[in-house]
């Protein structure tokens, strides 16, 4: 009798643990089957594309060797091609509105009542945000989007799953770059970026996270941007942010009086 219950009781230890972990739900269950990686890129650029015009105010922080300021500002931003800012200093003092099209830029500081104007160029982008950014990076920071036009029917050179991560990695062939991808498999959102060099050298990264829902896409509601070889950052911490308005104001209202500087 004795052999018969610790027989049964051996069988329980080993099986029990068995059954148990058979009525756990598998990670394809709770999360759905892995995309492909067309198919994910597709879905995250279709995503992207849905926004078409973009309103928020927030903080935004810069730290450079020659600036490290914090100030409060409100964007404006109509796709493709045309950026408004608003900077606030303490107690909300306007202290400059900025204009950038893919074309010109208008620059004017309302301290000195004088606007600057001039063609967009990545070094007049860097002398205004103190940032090294070129047009398409500043279009795409403060929408928290990550442009993947060419990376449309492209094969990524490394695709993992990491957890609840898709992970997708593409070699430039010339350079030997890498640009590094991570995306959340529940809510298909990309949260953060990796340039590295060839040498495994990080270079750029660009964290995104505090993601909400607007106009049926999810916004990061805070963007940190490294620049990790120009030894500089740009942190974008959204308090409101409204997607795809119907009046849209993309415009700088400037005094008669203003001073004009051509740059």
């Amino acid at each position: 009798m004795k052999k018969t219950v610790i027989v049964l009781l051996l069988l329980n230890l080993i099986f029990f643990p068995l059954l148990y972990t058979g009525c756990v739900p598998s990670k394809s269950a709770e999360m759905g089957e892995p995309l492909p990686s067309d198919r994910l890129i597709k879905k995250l650029e279709a995503n992207r594309r849905k926004v078409k015009n973009f309103e928020g105010s927030g903080s935004l922080v810069i730290n450079t060797e020659q600036l490290n300021t914090t100030v409060s500002f409100k964007v404006a931003l109509q796709k493709p091609d045309s950026v408004y800012i608003e900077i606030y200093g303490p107690f909300g003092i306007d202290l400059a509105q900025v204009l950038v099209t893919n074309s010109n830029f208008s620059f004017y500081d309302i301290m000195n009542n004088v606007v600057y104007k001039g063609k967009s160029n990545s070094d007049v982008l860097k002398k205004i945000f103190k940032i090294n950014l070129s047009f398409d990076d500043l279009m795409d920071a403060f929408t928290g989007a990550v442009n993947l036009t060419q990376r449309l029917s492209q094969e990524p050179d490394n695709y993992e799953i990491v957890y609840d991560k898709y992970v997708l990695t593409y070699i430039d062939a010339i350079s030997g770059q890498m640009n590094k991808f991570t995306i959340g498999i529940r809510d298909l959102v990309i949260t953060d970026y990796q340039l590295i060099s060839s040498t495994d050298k990080l270079l750029i990264q660009i964290g995104y996270t505090k993601f909400k829902v607007q106009g049926g896409v999810s916004i990061p509601y805070s963007t940190d941007v490294q620049l990790k070889n120009d030894k500089q950052s740009m942190k974008i911490e959204y308090r409101k942010i409204e997607v795809n308005k119907q009046n849209i104001r993309v415009s700088m209202s400037i005094p008669e009086d203003v001073q004009v500087v051509e740059w």
